[in-house]
């Protein structure tokens, strides 16, 4: 997949928002070239990268299965932390932290911002669900409120346990299991010393076997379209011993979200 070149000296800001046309032309490419595979009925798994490339695999996918829903499974630090800022929200002006919201229908995000007014608002806020979550802006709070978007943060796992969490995200957006499912996975999810080389990582998250358990769970269903693995980030390391054990980490997420059992 050839994607574009775009100099920063071509690619100014737009407001808040840093390397708008990269991140714009990124996804084009990114969505057609996933159409590609879609059209041939072929299972998706995307690997990065920025959570920013959710625009393009999770458009492509509700592209090819206007039913799907959509299991975000993220943590983030405050700044953009569910990807779900606007460009009006965001504090950073990272786009990592808007993909959803460019593709939520009842926000509709870049319909007003140059370079992203081609994104077509696709995914419904009762298909969403978010599992992970430990860091969230208040920007981000109010729009979740206002949508009402089911969220499941730290407090829940710890509370009911991960088995019973993804029951009830299952539950939310995919009651019968009717519906394609999209399962975008950051590894910032994990806590830290699961996972340590990826760009915004936040303590308390994620065990090793949380994060495998969801993969396992979302395979068994049989409605798994499409998978991301994302903000795996080998130039973020303390030593080379944490980009292994990130690199090794994300392989078996994978793994595991393919059929890979333990027996």
């Amino acid at each position: 997949m050839n994607f574009p070149a775009i100099s920063k000296a071509d690619d100014p800001d737009i407001g808040m928002l840093k390397n708008p046309r990269l991140v714009s032309e990124t996804n084009k490419t990114l969505m057609k070239t996933i159409k590609s595979h879609t059209d041939k009925g072929e299972f998706i798994v995307t690997i990065g990268g920025d959570h920013s490339l959710g625009i393009g695999t999770v458009g492509a996918t509700l592209n090819a299965f206007p039913e799907a829903c959509v299991i975000w499974v993220d943590a983030h630090a405050v700044s953009c932390s569910i990807d779900i800022n606007t460009p009006d929200t965001t504090e950073t002006g990272n786009l990592h932290g808007c993909p959803i919201s460019f593709l939520l229908s009842s926000l509709h995000a870049g319909k007003d911002v140059e370079s992203f007014q081609w994104i077509k608002p696709c995914l419904k806020p009762d298909r969403l669900v978010y599992i992970g979550l430990r860091d969230v802006d208040m920007g981000e709070r109010k729009i979740l409120k206002d949508n009402n978007i089911r969220c499941f943060t730290m407090h829940d796992v710890d509370k009911h346990g991960i088995g019973k969490v993804v029951e009830m995200a299952l539950e939310s957006v995919n009651k019968g299991l009717q519906r394609p499912i999209h399962l975008s996975f950051d590894v910032d999810a994990l806590d830290p010393s699961v996972a340590p080389s990826t760009g915004t990582p936040v303590r308390g998250g994620l065990t090793f076997r949380e994060g495998h358990y969801i993969c396992e769970a979302i395979y068994e269903t049989g409605c798994l379209v499409a998978l991301d693995l994302m903000e795996v980030n080998p130039t973020l390391m303390t030593t080379e011993a944490d980009v292994i054990q990130t690199l090794s980490v994300g392989q078996s997420l994978v793994r595991s979200a393919m059929g890979e059992s333990l027996i």
